[in-house]
């Protein structure tokens, strides 16, 4: 079962984050916290949104990290997701699978034009899995990242 998430997730979201960062070989990387996440997704003005997939039990085994984008060419907005994970013990199970239908869902249903996501390179499992549900690369297209010194001296020159 999909369901948004709520702010007493926030633990279980953020021990599925960490367990990210070491499928991705970055285990030392997660530098949020939980009460973070209770600010950010569950605060005032929420920038970012969480859904989870829940197994039998109840368990939180999956979940969907993500926030608004707007296509300026579209004139609509879209997600970004951020962060997909589903616990190994539920992975070829359709949790995956379910979290981006949700997800899809959202998009349909508010006239979103877009869903769309990074996926590393060497991430061949995911790859497979998002090209089985239609989901193409952006040919052409890098990410490209401005953080940790070289951001703080470009946001420190001055406009």
């Amino acid at each position: 079962m999909v369901r948004e998430a709520v702010i007493n997730d926030c633990p279980m979201i953020l021990e599925l984050i960490k367990e990210l960062a070491v499928y991705e070989k970055e285990p030392d990387a997660v530098r949020n916290t939980v009460k973070d996440l209770e600010e950010h997704l569950f605060g005032p003005n929420p920038q970012a949104f969480a859904h989870v997939a829940q197994d039998d039990q109840g368990s939180v085994v999956g979940i969907a990290i993500w926030y608004l984008t707007y296509s300026t060419w579209e004139g609509r907005h879209g997600i970004h997701l951020e962060d997909l994970y589903v616990r190994s013990s539920q992975r070829g199970l359709g949790t995956g699978t379910a979290l981006l239908r949700q997800l899809a869902e959202i998009c349909v249903q508010r006239g979103y034009k877009r869903l769309e996501w990074d996926v590393l390179d060497w991430n061949e499992p995911a790859i497979k899995f998002y090209d089985s549900i239609g989901a193409g690369s952006q040919n052409g297209w890098t990410t490209r990242r401005l953080d940790g010194a070289a951001l703080e001296e470009l946001g420190s020159q001055g406009a």
